[in-house]
């Protein structure tokens, strides 16, 4: 499951390497800085410092996309931007030269909570997206009823009380409203963007 929601589909590789393709940019800027600039700050890195990680990896993906070549035996493109973007918050490390600094190479570079909390800020990013996206979709009192329900986690006859509607109603939004997330977070896992609601 962790797998599906984190592979990058080859459609989106081949997008990124034509550097003109200012949409296709823009899909993997929004996709990914927030995610970057998550693991960056528990890394340990202050706002500027992230952001300046978010930056640096950025340019570094402009720089070495058209050496990337997508094949699933050798390595993920998930993975080869987890690698630019750990050494990109490392250099960030180097850039202190304080007695507070931590070696790379020895701690941040090589533990695996790294990789652990790209891939927990990742699931975190889909989510908000997702959610995002799906409370366009559908009408304001639906959405607040399955966030309540679902995301916050509430017992439905509390969601029914404070929202003033049946418990019927609650476990009807879960299930007209459960679907159609699911089918957002995998547009959002591939890059796409939801048709415009009319």
């Amino acid at each position: 499951m962790e797998e599906a929601f984190l592979a990058t589909r080859r459609s989106l590789v081949q997008r990124l390497s034509n550097l003109e393709d200012h949409r296709t940019w823009q899909e993997f800027f929004e996709t990914y800085w927030r995610l970057i600039y998550s693991v960056a700050r528990r890394a340990g890195l202050d706002q500027f410092e992230a952001e300046e990680a978010v930056q640096e990896t950025v340019i570094c993906v402009v720089r070495k996309i058209s050496k990337f070549r997508y094949d699933p035996n050798i390595g993920s493109f998930r993975g080869w931007l987890l690698t630019i973007a750990r050494w990109r918050i490392a250099d960030q490390f180097r850039k202190r030269q304080s007695n507070q600094a931590i070696d790379p190479d020895a701690s941040l570079i090589e533990q695996p909570w790294f990789t652990e909390a790209w891939n927990q800020e990742w699931e975190n990013h889909l989510l908000a997206t997702s959610l995002e996206r799906l409370k366009q979709k559908t009408s304001l009192s639906q959405f607040q009823v399955f966030e309540c329900y679902l995301i916050k986690g509430w017992p439905a006859r509390k969601v029914a009380k404070e929202l003033q509607v049946s418990v019927g109603s609650v476990y009807l939004a879960k299930n007209r409203l459960l679907p159609i997330l699911k089918e957002i977070m995998a547009r959002v896992e591939k890059g796409e963007h939801e048709p415009t609601r009319t």
